[in-house]
């Protein structure tokens, strides 16, 4: 009888997903401009990445989707002891995997595990540094996870323990890193447990197909705790790279929702900015340039600063990019509430001569060749081509342009088998730290081979402040180390999110992470 109910049960709950004659499915197609790395919350580190994983899966709080604030998730609610180091989260029974088992503790300690354990290789082990051992398990300092800061004090407590008071922990609990995975999943299935028909999650939506190269389909999961908030059957994810293509389908009706991932060049932001489709926002992200000092030129700081500072900033986005972004030589963005920031080293193409010249190289003769890559996309390519003619123009240098998919380019920073690359890093929660703590010696998203006593002493003891005036001020030491006076980056400009989103939806809020919770998605 058992065996009958949950056979009924599973047919009632599919059923669910079958609108009712006359009425068509709620579909939301999204242009993620990219096909995705993986769909493991312990190895992932895009944005593309994030639209998918967090609407697979939950953690512990979930954004708000107007300011992004933490909401609940699988937990109902949270305690905090005074000294402010130790969370202990009850978590909603309701909450269920797509096998149906309950969403326990014992989940999320699994995970947090997975990602400290150095063997994972996950990119993002720095957000679990805040948990008590957490960054001695992750450097092999201490080799028993017992003694890390997360313990199930049965199936719906678990308890969280921290180094130091950290404001922003639970904004950590709402990103993809921290999420609980599936144990039983993980461990029969390896490395393909996160393929259709293996893979076990508990968001908002299941995954139902994946063609790579071609689609991704999610659809509503019947299962969810709040199932009864999702409004959309069925999401659809494109991973067509090519903007003026998936502008095109855009027009057609093909998708709903062109990311910021999609860059648009200023050409198409001309053609678009007055209909009523377009947006453009403040966002929390950097556009800037990696250099691999561990390789000769750029093992030269001077040959960094002079490169930076070859870079006009305002002639590129006046008349390159073209879209409002802020030229700016800083990494941290200028719209980072209660941080007043630095400044880096802005154009001086004259001293950026000297320092070229200084470092052996006076004229840009004797420069060794030098490739700058860049991953697939219409707006890299014309910046790429414009940092090309800079430094070609101000210090006589000769740099060869390389563009390569995104798993290629991935693959190839994380191995540092680079020169320069492209790149972007927009905030994981809304605090400088996000920027500056990933350059530490070894953080998984570092990816320049640079490492610094200095700077890595100034982040820890800016862990350890908390004084907020004194805690601020001792991240803009660190900025002033990373980008006045090692540049292992060259910062350009501060992003703003621009797409095109179909008005036919409801629950799009504008903020400065541009991220949409598509649980929030529904038709008008």
């Amino acid at each position: 009888m058992r065996r009958i109910a949950s056979t009924l049960a599973a047919v009632l709950a599919a059923a669910l997903l079958v609108p009712s004659p006359g009425l068509a499915a709620s579909v939301f197609r999204i242009s993620n401009m990219t096909e995705p790395e993986t769909l493991d919350p312990a190895l992932a580190s895009g944005v593309p990445e994030h639209r998918i994983i967090s609407s697979l899966f939950e953690g512990l709080y979930a954004n708000d989707p107007k300011d992004l604030s933490p909401v609940p998730g699988v937990a109902l609610r949270h305690t905090l002891s005074k000294d402010g180091t130790v969370y202990t989260f009850t978590l909603n029974p309701q909450a269920r995997w797509t096998n149906g088992r309950q969403v326990t503790a014992d989940d999320f300690v699994y995970a947090w595990e997975r990602v400290l354990n150095p063997k994972t290789g996950a990119k993002y082990a720095q957000q679990l540094y805040y948990v008590k051992n957490g960054e001695a398990y992750n450097r092999g300092t201490i080799t028993d996870f017992g003694l890390v800061g997360v313990k199930a004090l049965n199936q719906t407590t678990l308890q969280v323990t921290l180094e130091r008071p950290t404001a922003y922990f639970l904004y950590l609990t709402t990103f993809y890193t921290l999420y609980p995975v599936p144990k039983e999943a993980v461990e029969r299935h390896g490395a393909d447990w996160t393929k259709p028909g293996r893979i076990v999650s508990n968001g908002p939506f299941r995954l139902v197909e994946w063609v790579p190269q071609q689609t991704l389909v999610l659809e509503k999961n019947p299962g969810y705790w709040d199932a009864g908030s999702v409004a959309l059957d069925r999401v659809v994810f494109d991973p067509t790279t090519d903007v003026n293509t998936v502008v095109r389908q855009f027009q057609a009706g093909e998708t709903d929702w062109v990311t910021s991932s999609a860059n648009l060049p200023a050409a198409l932001v001309a053609v678009w900015k007055d209909r009523p489709e377009y947006y453009a926002e403040p966002y929390l992200g950097t556009y800037y340039f990696r250099m691999n000092v561990t390789r000769p030129p750029l093992n030269d700081v001077r040959v960094r600063k002079a490169l930076s500072m070859a870079i006009d900033r305002e002639a590129l986005t006046r008349s390159v990019t073209r879209a409002g972004e802020i030229a700016s030589s800083a990494f941290v963005p200028r719209n980072m509430p209660n941080y007043s920031g630095v400044k880096g080293l802005d154009f001086d193409p004259a001293e950026a001569k000297r320092l070229l010249a200084e470092a052996g190289y006076p004229g840009g003769k004797g420069f060794p060749p030098v490739e700058l890559m860049y991953n697939t996309n219409e707006l890299h390519r014309i910046i790429t081509q414009a940092l090309q003619q800079m430094w070609k123009r101000h210090l006589g240098i000769e740099v060869t342009l390389t563009n390569v998919e995104w798993k290629v380019y991935l693959a190839r920073m994380k191995a540092l088998d680079y020169q320069i690359a492209r790149a972007g890093w927009i905030g994981d929660y809304v605090d400088p730290n996000t920027f500056l703590d990933m350059w530490v010696t070894g953080g998984g998203n570092n990816q320049t081979g640079w490492a610094n006593a200095r700077y890595d002493a100034l982040i820890r003891k800016a862990a350890e402040t908390v004084d907020p005036e004194a805690r601020m001020k001792t991240l803009r030491e660190a900025e002033t180390v990373l980008v006045r006076e090692e540049l292992p980056i060259a910062p350009v400009f501060t992003y703003v999110s621009k797409g095109l989103i179909r008005r036919s939806f409801d629950g799009f809020h504008p903020n400065i992470l541009d991220q949409h919770p598509l649980k929030a998605i529904r038709p008008r």
